[in-house]
């Protein structure tokens, strides 16, 4: 701790504006933007608030003296009404920092706005690579996952159990183009090939004719690029159509606990894919995990539980440098390693990819269940500096 604390003040010594070290408007302020009620609410939504709302608690409500307050709003799956939020408390709320479980579009718009306006932007739920890409600003973290690493965990597992000819059912926005981009990238590195693609768009309920499609490709593997509700009726109407009893194998790329809560573990089991997070991993995760049920009745996602992380990340590294400062506070964070519960030796990069451990995982089949959220195996971790994009692959001129 007193290792972190250094670099963090050392840090925050080197800049030009330390000497202005105070809180503005003598309150920090965090806004969290989610999916309350839609396709993506049950992997962020109101529990991505709770999770902050938690790591505010935990800190004591105060920084350095000063209150920290949050407010929360519900961006409907909409990127207008995301970024008027987000301007709205930018201009006139003064919202220090704005942590995220939206869409890519909705990220990626709020990305160039945290850039414009100099405020700390913390992407807990989307996933896109290009927040750390071309879209890359020296105010946002990308902290939890993103495509390259879903494709290089899920992608590389099934291709080299064999899978070696793709067709995807892809979500059709940034997020799904995005993760479906990853994945081919995986597979035709690995000798695999792709014969064919179809795109939906967000929020479909019937999904009859895309698996249809892909039934009639041969492909061996079936990827969904598509996640929350969708990703979840994907997967029931395939079971109903019988994809998944027969030759070909169902590739999910993105999964939440959640998702395999909704299923069920009769349709989800042996479904295989990657996460940053799991509740039961070990003693440090179940203890927060615990805590973190008794006040939403649910176990958290991988979302969540960064978005607690992150939160408390961005609250030291106020109390290291005495100010809300978005440079300054930016400038620590990415010289203080994060040891917690969620990353162990996470490291943030100048292109604002948060580096950690992420783990390729299974759903268990019903009969391997010993309680209602005893879901999940861990099959083995993925060193963070695997899972995540090289730097000699990025675009980003900050790296």
């Amino acid at each position: 701790m007193k290792h972190t604390l250094r670099a963090a003040l050392v840090a925050a010594s080197i800049l030009p504006g330390c000497a202005l070290a105070q809180i503005s408007d003598d309150i920090v302020k965090i806004g969290v933007i989610v999916d309350k009620t839609g396709v993506y609410s049950t992997n962020g939504g109101p529990g991505a608030v709770k999770a902050v709302e938690m790591a505010i608690k935990d800190f004591g409500g105060k920084v350095n003296g000063k209150p920290i307050q949050m407010v929360n709003a519900d961006y409907q799956n909409k990127v207008d009404v995301a970024m008027s939020k987000a301007r709205e408390w930018i201009d006139r709320d003064k919202v220090d920092m704005i942590i995220e479980s939206t869409d890519s579009a909705a990220a990626i718009a709020m990305q160039k706005l945290g850039a414009d306006k100099k405020r700390v932007m913390i992407f807990a739920g989307s996933a896109s690579t290009a927040l750390t890409n071309k879209e890359c600003s020296p105010y946002g973290i990308h902290y939890v996952y993103d495509t390259y690493a879903l494709a290089t965990g899920t992608g590389r597992a099934i291709t080299q159990e064999g899978g070696d000819s793709w067709f995807f059912i892809t979500a059709d926005y940034a997020f799904g183009h995005s993760l479906e981009r990853d994945t081919v990238k995986v597979v035709k590195e690995l000798g695999g090939k792709v014969v064919g693609a179809i795109r939906h768009p967000l929020s479909d309920s019937d999904f009859s004719s895309y698996l249809v499609q892909a039934q009639a490709s041969k492909a061996k593997v079936v990827g969904l690029a598509n996640a929350g509700k969708d990703m979840q009726n994907s997967v029931r109407q395939a079971a109903e159509f019988g994809l998944t009893k027969g030759p070909q194998k169902l590739a999910t790329l993105l999964v939440f606990d959640a998702d395999i809560k909704g299923l069920g573990l009769q349709a989800a089991q042996g479904l295989l894919f990657t996460t940053g997070f799991y509740w039961d991993y070990n003693d440090e995760t179940r203890a927060w995990a615990k805590r973190f049920y008794a006040e939403t009745k649910y176990m958290p996602t991988m979302i969540q539980a960064g978005a607690y992380s992150a939160t408390m990340h961005y609250l030291k590294s106020i109390q290291a440098t005495g100010t809300d400062n978005a440079d300054v506070v930016m400038k620590t964070m990415k010289a203080t390693e994060i040891n917690d519960f969620f990353a162990k030796g996470g490291k943030i990069r100048a292109n604002g990819r948060m580096v950690h451990d992420m783990y390729l995982a299974e759903a268990k089949k019903p009969s391997e269940s010993k309680g209602e959220w005893d879901i999940i195996k861990i099959k083995r971790v993925i060193p963070g500096e695997q899972a995540f994009q090289p730097l000699s692959e990025n675009t980003c001129p900050l790296k």
